[in-house]
Parts: C-alpha cells; structure tokens; sequence
C-alpha cells in the first residue's frame, strides 16, 4: 500500500452512485465473486440518499421487463421488487385524431411489461447495499480533479482524500464532472420543450395501466404508482414548449388539474390532487465517443433521451451490462480491467444499441410533436396499424420492454 493515509487503491472507480452508478458497482462485485476473481472498486457520491439534491429525487422511473431481467441477473432486483408498481398495459393515443394502440402484458404471456420504482426509496436501498458490501464508499464526496498516467488515474477528492483506479466510470449524469475535467465533447440537440413532473391522483384505478399521450403541446406521459392515502396515484410527465409550460406552473392546483385533464381527457378518471411540481428542460444529448483514456461513461454521462418513451435508465442498464461483460472478460484472462481492449470491446458493443435507440426517440418527438398533415396522418395510420395486426406490435413492445442490444447475449447472465 501506498505510504499516503489519504489514498485508497482500486481497479475501477465509478463517479456517481444514483440508480445507474450504483447498479454498476454492485453488478460487478457480484459478478467478480462469480468468476472467483478479486476486483476493488470505489464509488464516489456526492449526495446523500433522499436529499433533495441526489439521483434519488421525487421522481419515479419505468424500469423496463428487460432491465428487471439484468438485475435479477445482479441480484439487486430481489431488495428493489417491492417497491414496484407493475405496468400491464401501455396505452397510446394521439390527441384530437384517431391514432390509437395498446400493448399488454398478456399477449407476450408476461405478468407486467415493467415496473414502476420511486427514486428515493430505490436510492434508499441501493445505498445500503453500498455500505454493506466490500465496495469503499465515499459518500458525501465531491471529484476534484484527475491526474493521469498510461497506468492509471488518481483521483483527488474535495477533502483531500485520494484514489488510484486502473479504470474510471463516470456515471455522474448529464453534467459529468468527469467529462468536464476530462474535456471530453458532448452533443446536445434542443427539442425546445421542457417537462413538468409531478405526481397526481385519480377518482378510479389505474388498473396497472401506463398512458402515453401525444398533444398539440407536446406528449404527456402517466405511469401508475402504489396508492397514497387510498388514492390511486399516477406519475405525470408532461412536456410542452418551455414558455407555455412556465404558464402551467404559475397556475393554481385547480387549474392546473383542469388543464391536465383537458389535455388528457377521462380515461383515467378524474384528477383530483396534483402534487409538488417540478421542471427540467428537454435536449438529447450524447457524447460522439463515451470513452477516454481508462475512462467509460455509462448512463446520463454518455447520453440522456427524451422522457418520451421513459427509456433513459433502461439504455444506462445496458451500458452498465456491457461494462461488466468487458470487465468479466478482462479478469478471466487476468488482463487490465482499464486497457485499450477493455475501452475498444466496451465501444464496439454499446454502438448500434446507443444509435439505435437515440435515433428512434429523436424520430418519435419529432414526428408527434409536428402538426404538418401529412406526418399527422402518418403516425395515426401506424398507430392504427398496430391495433389492426397485432403481430406488428411485438418489435415495438420489445423496444419498450428494453429488450435490445447485448443485454440479450451476454452469456454470463444466463448461466
């Protein structure tokens, strides 16, 4: 060791312990124990689970049947399962015309497409997975700065404290101090929208359906929650030009209740009780290349989508799938966990599923946020398309189900 109290020596260091860096960290350890391999890794957070500041806010989040297979596979889903809400039924329709669809669990004989999770709470439990296990957990800590060499990183915290990684993942979201202090691009596309999420309540059951809405404004987005207080409750998004969306957060409860339920109609019954609201703008953004020297960004650090089809963490979980495979497959050859093959196979594997997924969410925001008529028609015809031949909507439910890329091949998770 070295003679430096101050300094702790890793493999892999992840920047960020939210839902994506955490799962990350576990994921491997668990997999190193696995393959009987010794792997050190140190997770730096910067908030605290349930502050306000942290990944885990109020917000909830549509963690996909594929992704719920991956951290089955990583035995994190058994401490997560209980806080779910299933979604057995995602119904779309596009406001004002006759473009409608359903996708239902049923059909692909699956007891629910996917499951609902409140942030807090999952960061929650997350957290104390972190500070059980093996894994050095520097929480609440800040990276200050890098310093490189061909064989490493150290990593500097804001107290002082130092770490030396063979491999750094950065998983510290859309503004990455790991990018920041790396220098590294990032691509940003504005949509001119921004979101309002907020959580509300309904006078019927939700009956595990999830609503996606495609407006004038913008799509509006519902996904069932546990009830709250013998409510039924529903997680709202809704997204629309940001200088009409600062209007809908000056309006009062009521107000704001009328507009929703104008917008979305009464399928899901009557909006009674709207929550705390909140707003973020909208972009896609992604990094050309998400590596650097010993350097792999997963999750919001590489990219971050539109909440347009609730994707974001379940294209995270993938990078987090492929990151193990490349590392696994380093410690079975007793290679370096931070080599140029590591960084190469992890880039190869992440391509297509990255483009892909980014490409088809572009795609849907600006072909059901157009009013030109001929795209209005369009996107009706297909959405009527999918009801008439149902066998049409399985690669769309398989999509939507996160059933992409390597997470379907990675040999490890199935034995």
């Amino acid at each position: 060791m070295d003679s430096n109290a101050n300094l702790t020596q890793v493999d892999i260091a992840i920047v960020g312990g939210a839902m994506v860096g955490a799962s990350a960290a576990l994921g491997l350890a668990e997999q190193a124990k696995r393959i009987g391999k010794p792997l050190r890794i140190a997770v730096i957070e910067a908030h605290q689970s349930g502050q306000q500041a942290s990944g885990f806010d109020a917000r909830a989040i549509a963690v996909a049947h594929g992704s719920i297979f991956a951290l089955k596979q990583l035995g994190i889903w058994p401490h997560l399962a209980k806080l779910g809400t299933a979604i057995t039924d995602i119904h779309v329709s596009d406001r004002g015309h006759f473009g409608m669809t359903e996708i239902n669990a049923e059909r692909f004989h699956l007891d629910a497409l996917g499951q609902v999770v409140e942030l807090t709470r999952a960061g929650q439990q997350l957290e104390a997975l972190l500070q059980q296990s093996d894994i050095n957990y520097f929480c609440p800590a800040t990276l200050a700065s890098i310093d490189s060499t061909a064989a490493q990183h150290r990593l500097t915290l804001d107290d002082g404290r130092q770490i030396d990684c063979q491999l750094l993942v950065a998983a510290d979201g859309l503004t990455s101090k790991v990018r920041q202090l790396q220098q590294q691009p990032l691509e940003v596309n504005e949509f001119g929208q921004s979101a309002i999420i907020a959580n509300v309540t309904c006078s019927k059951p939700h009956q595990h359906m999830a609503w996606e809405r495609f407006t004038e404004n913008g799509p509006l987005a519902l996904l069932p929650m546990a009830d709250s207080d013998g409510q039924p409750r529903l997680s709202l998004v809704w997204a629309m030009a940001t200088p009409l969306l600062q209007q809908h957060l000056e309006l009062s409860d009521a107000d704001f209740l009328q507009a929703l339920q104008q917008a979305f109609g009464n399928r899901a019954g009557e909006f009674v009780k709207v929550g705390q609201r909140h707003s973020y703008p909208l972009a896609l953004s992604q990094m050309p290349r998400p590596a650097y020297h010993r350097t792999l960004y997963i999750g919001n650090a590489a990219q971050t989508l539109h909440p347009i089809a609730g994707q974001g963490f379940n294209l995270g979980l993938r990078d987090v799938m492929a990151l193990i495979d490349v590392v696994s497959h380093a410690l079975t050859q007793n290679g370096d966990v931070g080599s140029a093959k590591v960084i190469h196979d992890y880039l190869a594997s992440r391509t297509d599923d990255r483009r892909e997924t980014i490409a088809s969410i572009e795609l849907l925001v600006r072909g059901f946020s157009n009013q030109h008529w001929p795209l209005v028609a369009g996107r009706n015809l297909g959405l009527r398309m999918l009801s008439w031949f149902p066998p049409l909507k399985t690669p769309v439910a398989q999509r939507a189900m996160g059933w992409q890329g390597r997470q379907q091949s990675i040999s490890w998770t199935r034995s």
